[in-house]
């Protein structure tokens, strides 16, 4: 199901749609605000694993403003959106935070393009741009800076992520999942520039994507004077 694109192999979002991805590994959606990052009361609540899709390439890019493109110095425009996802290991009905482990996030631009691919629609090789990842610390928490992602016909609003790590058994696990945004909120976002004139967007319903578990990856988003800000509690459970 991994398409590493960093070979230079083309894959069509068409083609792309069709791989709905199922895992053995389990996700944990909780609140994205709940005010404690673990503790007795924290709600276990497992959901599916969703496809990694086309546009996944390992960059190794350990940064925690994924704005930026090294290639050429220039940071990407759009709203922006600051991020912080939790990771937790749920052993029975507890959880506990998930130390050491690497969360890698991605997701297109204001215009639907993802760096350093090659697409029937686009090409951006060599560009690494809205791509990194962070190493969980003892609270099991990173943070990333970024922007609201653009969309592309077919797809609704998401942004891409991956969880990486040794178990305590000591085997490797990699869990790979989406997140996705209130209709409302990317409604107001998508008048603004440089989103806006891209036309009528992929909504959340219309996404089979989103329809096979979207609504328990959904983030709920705190707004200020800028941008946006929200947090995602991951749970995984691990042999």
């Amino acid at each position: 199901m991994n398409d590493d694109r960093s070979s230079g192999r083309s894959l069509g979002r068409r083609l792309a749609l069709k791989r709905i991805g199922a895992g053995a590994l389990t996700l944990l959606a909780a609140d994205a605000i709940r005010a404690a990052d673990s503790s007795p009361g924290f709600s276990c609540i497992a959901t599916p694993e969703q496809t990694e899709g086309p546009y996944f390439v390992d960059e190794r890019l350990n940064r925690s403003d994924l704005r930026s493109d090294p290639a050429n110095g220039s940071l990407k425009e759009g709203v922006p959106l600051k991020l912080r996802l939790i990771a937790h290991r749920i052993t029975g009905t507890a959880c506990a935070p998930l130390a050491g482990a690497i969360i890698d996030v991605w997701h297109c631009d204001a215009r639907g393009v993802y760096s350093d691919v090659d697409d029937p629609s686009f090409s951006a090789v060599g560009h690494k741009f809205l791509r990194g990842y962070q190493t969980t610390g003892d609270d099991g928490s990173v943070e990333f800076t970024t922007i609201y992602p653009g969309w592309y016909r077919g797809r609704t609003t998401h942004v891409h992520f991956k969880v990486r790590g040794r178990s305590p058994a000591g085997g490797a696990y990699a869990f790979t999942s989406q997140l996705y945004f209130d209709e409302a909120t990317s409604d107001r976002v998508y008048v603004r520039p440089p989103y806006a004139g891209s036309g009528r967007r992929t909504r959340n319903d219309d996404d089979p994507i989103y329809r096979s578990g979207g609504k328990a990856l959904t983030l709920t988003l705190a707004s200020d004077d800028s941008g946006y800000s929200g947090r995602f509690d991951i749970g995984l459970r691990i042999a």
